[in-house]
């Protein structure tokens, strides 16, 4: 279950019957999906329902057991995490992973010369992102003294440095406050404007979810059982028994 894309193959980044089978596990077992550029898709579900290993999936990470996944017309099922980037394709962990050694501007601008830009190029395009981004006032400091949300953010920031077309975050708001999570949701606004680039956002914290994405996407025991808009979503029956079971969801629909 995923949209119908209207955009150009160019424009898009598409999953069709993704499985991923662990020893007889279906972590992902038939999952669709379709990003256009310069849309945000949350994807949401349980723990357990298979989000980031369908993540890992799309970018390369683990291998596919069925399906296709292909980025501006090409089947790219079965490239390796450093093929996608130059397709395009970049994405933030759970863990953010930062050089700790480093500076701000430093970690960004690495970034910039993992794509291939002179170190130069790479020096002005980390300090232009960092501006736009909001966190020029951080570029002296060492990675290690941040704040958890603002090296979230900074993570962030090294992924966009690459030039993506389509930016994958993993749980970017964990660990983070609500003040926290406003910021980091701007940060993901801010960035789709800027860049133009398709954003597909997996993600617990539901306020960062429904104040960011046009379209939602749910996963529950590996496979999507709703797509739409946040308001869709939100009282969808099968989004409701996803999270709180079918007689969690019975007393729901009685106590309205």
């Amino acid at each position: 279950m995923s949209a119908v894309a209207d955009t150009p193959e160019a424009e898009r980044l598409e999953a069709r019957g993704v499985q991923v089978h662990f020893a007889g596990v279906r972590a992902v077992d038939g999952v669709d999906l379709t990003l256009e550029k310069g849309h945000i898709l949350g994807v949401i579900g349980p723990n357990g329902a298979g989000k980031s290993t369908f993540m890992n999936a799309l970018s390369g990470f683990v291998r596919l057991t069925a399906g296709t996944v292909s980025l501006g017309g090409e089947d790219v099922s079965g490239h390796s995490p450093q093929r996608m980037v130059k397709h395009g394709l970049v994405r933030t962990f759970q863990e953010v992973a930062t050089f700790p050694d480093l500076t701000v501007l430093e970690n960004v601008e690495l970034g910039a010369l993992g794509a291939g830009l002179s170190r130069r190029k790479a020096r002005a395009r980390a300090l232009e992102l960092l501006g736009d981004m909001r966190l020029d006032h951080l570029s002296r400091l060492y990675a290690s003294s941040l704040p958890h949300g603002e090296e979230r953010r900074v993570g962030i920031a090294r992924a966009v440095a690459v030039a993506p077309r389509f930016l994958l975050l993993d749980e970017p708001a964990a660990g983070l406050n609500d003040a926290e999570s406003d910021e980091l949701a701007q940060t993901i606004i801010r960035v789709r404007e800027d860049m133009g680039c398709g954003v597909l956002l997996v993600e617990h914290d539901m306020r960062v979810i429904f104040g960011v994405c046009e379209r939602i996407q749910v996963l529950d025991y590996g496979k999507s059982v709703a797509y739409g808009l946040p308001e869709e979503v939100r009282t969808d029956r099968k989004v409701i028994e996803a999270y709180l079971g079918k007689h969690g969801a019975d007393e729901l629909v009685d106590a309205d």
